[in-house]
């Protein structure tokens, strides 16, 4: 059996860790030989970001009850011995649950009001403002402590219809997922609306997030978990209950908030949960198994998925059986078989994606500093036919060089001028194009389905909205594109200017292609259309919902332009190191042919100690490339694949995460 998802997951985290420690090595060499300018620069702290901030959501969904909370016990919380999500009867999640670390603060729980639904703030914008929340320490050495203290997340209280209404909670009995007001007009609403769990586990501490959905009820009536969240998450777990098959509020999540991303169908995972309800000692194991299978194929052929995304699998028999090292339950609880295909599957697409990224930036990166290097070489080369020339010549000779090197510089400092010139309008364009690019311009593109949205009763013509303003962003994505073409062409011709004139080596990179982001935009709008298009159309008459869809959306939105925005600021930046390199190059190079030329008149040897000078620059260039190649190497993705998979702590998932002076060491 291949590696579970934990121990896939461990060893992704030694491969980011030994991937950070050598870009580090990478950025010391550079720098330690002058070939660090702000552009490389920022360009390896964007490679060592991405790499070191790389989070990998999981998401798991399904109606209440079906056990989300006892599988993630399972999978993740066993070694504490006991629950810690609540999961027991009549205990469970009922507002999104993120578990995730951050070292910036303690072990805490951190609960967002559901009052706040009241307002048009949605969930990110809550973030931001840490003395909304309600914070409740949790004591690592005290799992009984944690597990009380994690019980607040099945908090319920009473509300009149009315506000239940506001809040997004209303009595529905055509569906059956409605919440349904007692004999004094009461209705249970979730006391919470987002909960935050910082917990210093080994795989969170690696990047690990954890999203931990409540019911169909409470997911509908949140856009943004909704339509952000969980669309985000690089993998779905839907959890279903093998005791009540797929029932009508189950196929309903699906359809309205999973089933039709077939963008994502390939990261989706069916778990039929509970399969011990199914184990009868009066029955054949024989028939309990092909019991179990049918109920999977059942359940594949109603979801329309493809029978091996479906697992079965006993979370409560797993959990007892990782707490009393019980092999053999353990093995019939389908446990372990799960956590591969997490781990083969969640994991092993999600580290191709990264591992491709940096592979990438990595292989730029080398070529940026492999021209850098044939300039200087190219560079001694110039100068070793200029210093050959004066063997034999006399003192008139040698101060006529000297001259011919004081014009040449004159001349390349007036070019200058010329330079900024094309800089600022370089500039102006980029700054027009981060403004389109910005919070304002996305407002102007959303404004007709912001009124739309906001207008009072049934919205039946918003679905022909939402097609308009999406087209317009679209089209904003599309003028992103045409104005890195412009500016690609226009740096272009200056660059082919500059190397004729001043022998430079520079090369515009190619402009970013940002039809990923196109199709980005494309799967939000499904999303969204397919959220208006079913039960929605009800809530969507209530008129604190609107607002809340907009949020959602704009805040989504405002991700991808951000995206897109930083893209060509990076972009852009490679474009202007280069020039700004080669003229700093340039310059040291005028500096040094006036310094050998009066070296050579104060003595006689002077001539040959420059050349033989410059014939060990001429070596070290090779040294430094040769060095450039290996340290690169050393970057390449398979190579730390294969480093992370030989490393000794890969078969103790549960461990603390290698340190980073181990790493270095090893």
């Amino acid at each position: 059996m291949g590696p579970s998802f934990n121990q896939r997951f461990d060893q992704h985290g030694t491969w980011r860790r030994m991937f950070a420690h050598q870009l580090a090595q990478l950025g010391q060499w550079m720098g330690a030989n002058d070939l660090l300018d702000a552009g490389v620069q920022e360009r390896l702290e964007r490679l060592e970001q991405q790499v070191r901030s790389d989070k990998v959501t999981v998401a798991f969904v399904g109606e209440f009850s079906r056990g989300k909370s006892e599988l993630i016990n399972a999978i993740f919380f066993a070694g504490y011995g006991r629950r810690i999500m609540p999961a027991s009867a009549g205990r469970t999640t009922m507002c999104p649950t993120e578990l995730g670390y951050d070292g910036a603060i303690e072990p805490c729980l951190r609960l967002l009001p559901i009052e706040t639904r009241l307002q048009a703030s949605g969930v990110a914008e809550w973030r931001l403002r840490p003395g909304s929340w309600v914070r409740l320490a949790l004591n690592m050495d005290d799992p009984e402590q944690m597990a009380r203290t994690l019980e607040k997340l099945s908090e319920m209280r009473s509300v009149p219809l009315q506000e239940a209404r506001a809040l997004g909670f209303w009595s529905d009995e055509a569906d059956g997922a409605g919440l349904t007001p007692d004999a004094d007009g009461m209705v249970q609403v979730p006391a919470w609306r987002h909960a935050i769990v910082n917990l210093p586990h080994p795989l969170l501490k690696q990047g690990l997030v954890i999203l931990d959905t409540p019911g169909l009820n409470a997911v509908g009536a949140e856009p943004e978990l909704t339509i952000n969240l969980i669309p985000q998450a690089h993998a779905v777990v839907f959890i279903l209950a093998a005791d009540t098959g797929v029932t009508r509020s189950d196929l309903a999540i699906w359809r309205e908030h999973l089933g039709a991303a077939e963008d994502a169908v390939d990261a989706r995972l069916m778990v039929l949960n509970k399969i011990d309800t199914l184990w009868d000692e009066l029955t054949p194991q024989e028939q309990v198994q092909a019991q179990i299978e049918r109920q999977c194929a059942g359940a594949a052929q109603l979801l329309g998925v493809q029978p091996d995304q479906v697992v079965a699998v006993s979370a409560q028999k797993g959990l007892l059986a990782k707490i009393r090292c019980d092999d053999d339950l353990l093995q019939a609880s389908g446990l372990p078989q799960l956590e591969v295909i997490l781990g083969t599957g969640i994991m092993g697409r999600r580290q191709a994606i990264l591992r491709a990224t940096v592979g990438s930036g990595v292989a730029s990166l080398e070529a940026e500093i492999r021209r850098l290097l044939h300039f200087r070489r190219r560079d001694l080369d110039e100068q070793m036919l200029e210093l050959r020339s004066l063997r034999g010549k006399n003192a008139s000779v040698i101060d006529a060089m000297r001259g011919r090197i004081e014009v040449e510089q004159q001349e390349f400092e007036a070019s200058t001028t010329k330079i900024q010139a094309v800089r600022a309008v370089h500039m102006k364009m980029l700054r027009d194009l981060f403004q389109r690019l910005g919070p304002r311009g996305l407002r102007v593109h959303l404004a007709a389905l912001a009124e739309a949205l906001q207008h009072p009763g049934l919205k039946l013509g918003v679905r022909k909205v939402y097609g308009e303003a999406f087209d317009q962003v679209r089209g904003a994505i599309d003028a992103a594109q045409a104005a890195g073409g412009e500016i690609q062409a226009m740096l272009g011709g200056t660059f082919r200017q500059l190397n004729t004139d001043f022998g430079f080596s520079l090369q515009v990179p190619q402009a970013p292609t940002l039809a990923a982001h196109i199709r980005e935009i494309t799967a939000i709008e499904r999303r969204h259309l397919q959220y208006i298009g079913l039960a929605s159309t009800l809530r969507l008459a209530q008129p604190e919902h609107g607002p809340r869809l907009l949020h959602a959306l704009t805040q989504r939105l405002r991700t991808v332009f951000e995206a897109v925005a930083n893209e060509l600021e990076l972009w852009s930046n490679s474009a202007s190191s280069q020039l700004e390199a080669q003229m700093r190059e340039r310059r040291h190079s005028f500096a040094r042919r006036i310094e050998a030329v009066n070296r050579i008149q104060d003595a006689a040897s002077g001539l040959m100690e420059r050349i033989a000078e410059i014939e060990d620059a001429e070596r070290n260039l090779a040294v430094l490339e040769q060095r450039l190649l290996e340290l690169t190497a050393q970057l390449a993705p398979q190579a730390l694949v294969d480093e992370a998979a030989a490393a000794p702590d890969m078969a103790q998932p549960q461990t603390e995460p290698l340190p980073l002076t181990r790493v270095a060491t090893a």
